[in-house]
């Protein structure tokens, strides 16, 4: 195991099992969560829901390697209460939000299902690894959890076998979340690409049922550090290599700066057409809900 100071909360876990043809991730969030919700007066249900996919945003975006790369999940409907949920990864910074219906919500009771929320959905996952390297693989919103609609994608778009386990639990202190995926590769980790996919094997069978047995309290146990849940699970194998990953944090990259920058490439004419009354141009940041003056 790593001999670095152990990881409670807000950055990555990596590891990987090299008898076992496996990797994976692990990562608990606590102070990332409370940034991110506090730009926004969600229903607890909507907080939950936007906890989960920030720990899925999480996994999955650390996953990349190399600067500027970046992860981005989008979950939308035509039908549902909730309309657009939206979170993104890039080098350890997170955002995302929640576009909903209040008063279809309030129908739904207070422990709504993810088809109640959604309806008929589909799920978007786009990785952008560098110039020339931007895959997206879209599947149905099914099954009981945002996790699930993960997997498929894994399945379906990258031909991996995933097991993904997601915990959220809300108390005095507000949400706190956690998260572990772990990954078949019987080819490697990367270069190579995968025609199909072997549902059986004796080695992902002995991983997928020891990772899944990983219980919800232990994810979001505070007093339980990321080293010990792997312990836990894996202090059996032959050999298991653990890497310390990025530090987590609330990433908004919306400035004023960056909004004229796009704005700018509007013609004069249309950038009047924005303007309001007052012969201003507001730009309204749904991630962190400020609103930004331009003077352009």
């Amino acid at each position: 195991m790593s001999e670095n100071p152990e990881i409670f909360a807000d950055q990555l876990l990596g590891y990987t099992l090299p008898t076992r043809n496996a990797r994976g991730r692990l990562v608990r969030l606590d102070r990332v969560i409370s940034e991110i919700l506090s730009a926004h007066a969600y229903p607890p249900s909507i907080a939950l829901l936007l906890a989960e996919a920030l720990v899925l945003c999480a996994l999955m975006g650390g996953l990349l390697k190399g600067e500027g790369t970046q992860m981005t999940m989008q979950a939308q409907t035509e039908a549902g209460a909730v309309r657009l949920l939206v979170c993104d990864y890039r080098g350890g910074e997170m955002r995302g939000y929640v576009d909903f219906d209040r008063a279809a919500l309030a129908e739904l009771g207070a422990n709504p299902s993810l088809f109640a929320l959604f309806g008929t959905g589909y799920l978007a996952i786009t990785f952008d690894a560098g110039p020339g390297k931007r895959y997206q693989g879209i599947v149905p919103l099914e099954g009981d959890s945002l996790a699930a609609a993960c997997e498929r994608y894994f399945v379906q778009s990258e031909q991996v076998l995933t097991l993904i386990r997601v915990a959220v639990k809300s108390g005095p202190q507000g949400l706190k979340a956690g998260g572990l995926l772990v990954q078949h590769l019987p080819e490697g980790e990367v270069g190579r690409e995968r025609l199909h996919v072997r549902e059986t094997n004796p080695d992902w069978d002995h991983v997928q049922i020891i990772a899944g047995s990983v219980s919800h309290s232990e994810l979001v146990d505070p007093g339980l550090s990321m080293e010990a849940i792997l312990w836990r699970l894996f202090h059996e194998e032959d050999e298991i290599l653990v890497q310390t990953g990025e530090i987590l944090c609330k990433g908004c990259r919306c400035t004023v700066e960056h909004y004229e920058t796009v704005i700018k490439r509007f013609s004069p004419e249309e950038r009047d057409e924005m303007r309001n009354d007052a012969g201003e141009i507001l730009v309204d940041c749904a991630f962190c809900s400020r609103q930004f003056k331009l003077n352009i």
